[in-house]
């Protein structure tokens, strides 16, 4: 018996994982998007106040924890939000962006994109909505929700704008930061 259960310790240890739970939930170690296969690189939790919102998970072409270079790419990312909490309103999530978009100083520069954006949240949030905000090269940003896109922003250079609410110098974020960035 003790062989056996030292087989099955040992056969765990070496198995690949196949997700990580983070908040609660399973976040998948790889995600393809588009032809790109992305890795997970980080994951933690988002929470206001006290109340865990979401947890979240960055992708990435290869592991890296840094931020500045990570923003300046132009290749594939996503951030998986998998939301743990019963319900949050669309506009709650809009002033989330918003302030993402404040804090990295982009609302002038991509007024319009970030209109674009935000009038893709016509739904509250519901617990267990997987929502992937992705940028592939030659398509654009991306928010992709339970699996349907549903909507694309074209603007290459809205890429580093969105991706900076997560990993931007001044994000409201700081603690869900470090945890994406492996740290």
């Amino acid at each position: 018996m003790k062989k056996m259960i030292m087989m099955v310790l040992l056969i765990a240890l070496i198995l690949p994982l196949a997700a990580l739970k983070v908040g609660g939930v399973d976040l998948p170690d790889k995600l393809t998007l588009g032809e790109e296969n992305l890795v997970l690189n980080g994951a933690g939790v988002r929470t206001k106040v006290i109340i865990k919102v979401y947890a979240g998970g960055l992708y990435l072409p290869a592991k890296s924890d840094n931020a500045a270079n990570i923003l300046s790419e132009e290749s594939a990312i996503s951030v998986r939000m998998h939301f743990i909490y019963k319900e949050v309103d669309e506009a709650k999530l809009i002033e989330a962006w918003n302030e993402g978009f404040v804090n990295g100083g982009f609302e002038a520069k991509f007024a319009v994109e970030i209109a674009r954006f935000n009038k893709l949240f016509k739904a509250p949030a519901k617990k267990g909505d997987i929502y992937d905000i992705a940028y592939l090269p030659g398509t654009g940003v991306q928010v992709i929700k339970n699996n349907v896109v549903i909507g694309t922003i074209e603007n290459p250079a809205f890429r580093k704008a969105v991706f900076s609410i997560w990993l931007g110098e001044k994000t409201a974020l700081p603690g869900l930061k470090k945890d994406m960035l492996g740290n």
